[in-house]
């Protein structure tokens, strides 16, 4: 019986280590519209092409939502006080991902298609080819349970959201901003602590032809 729960565990722990590491490729910065014609053209969208994003758009988008953007280390998105508790999880077919803004890369968090759980009762999400989380990590304003704080993290994660819906409207991408999500699952999915909420996403695709 211990043999086979030995057994059972390797199995699970090679099955985590199929998922790689995904590098990211420089993004180009001089690609989509003006800042005036990406607000005119803003809207949300929710249906979407089951066509994966190829790793440019994947690049791109990261970096537009929440990438380093100067030497120094700070980001395209602001955040309170520079403390930078937004993280941005990547969750596609094959697994979900959390965006390292500083290697500019995705690291494995956990194989295997959780897109319901971002979707929720809101079906019409996991047909996306990715879904990007938005979580902010509450210990790193000061109090994770006070009110001030949530609403700081709230905030913060709403730019990282908007620069998400800038990017999309700026290269042909279709998504829409939601704060419905399955977050008890997501939570054990990407390994959450409690300090850590779960806070806005945006599924994101090709436009449905």
């Amino acid at each position: 019986m211990i043999m086979v729960l030995l057994c059972c565990f390797a199995a699970v722990g090679m099955s985590a280590q199929e998922l790689q590491e995904i590098k990211l490729k420089d993004p180009n910065k001089t690609r989509g519209t003006a800042v005036m014609k990406a607000l005119s053209d803003r809207h949300s969208d929710r249906e979407y092409s089951p066509q994966e994003l190829s790793l440019q758009d994947l690049s791109d988008l990261l970096w537009a939502a929440n990438g380093v953007n100067r030497p120094d280390g700070k980001r395209t998105a602001p955040s309170a006080m520079n403390r930078q508790e937004i993280d941005v999880y990547a969750i596609r077919a094959d697994g979900a991902y959390l965006y390292d803004a500083q290697a500019h890369s995705l690291k494995p968090v956990a194989k295997g298609d959780y897109r319901a759980a971002v979707a929720g009762s809101q079906h019409f999400a996991k047909t996306a080819p990715v879904c990007f989380v938005m979580v902010a990590s509450l210990d790193k304003l000061g109090d994770s349970k006070a009110e001030h704080t949530r609403i700081i993290g709230a905030v913060d994660a709403g730019i990282v959201t908007q620069n998400i819906n800038l990017f999309c409207a700026a290269v042909g991408l279709s998504t829409v901003p939601r704060a419905s999500m399955d977050q008890d699952e997501l939570r054990k999915v990407l390994k959450l602590n409690d300090s850590q909420l779960p806070i806005m996403n945006n599924p994101v695709g090709y436009p449905k032809k």
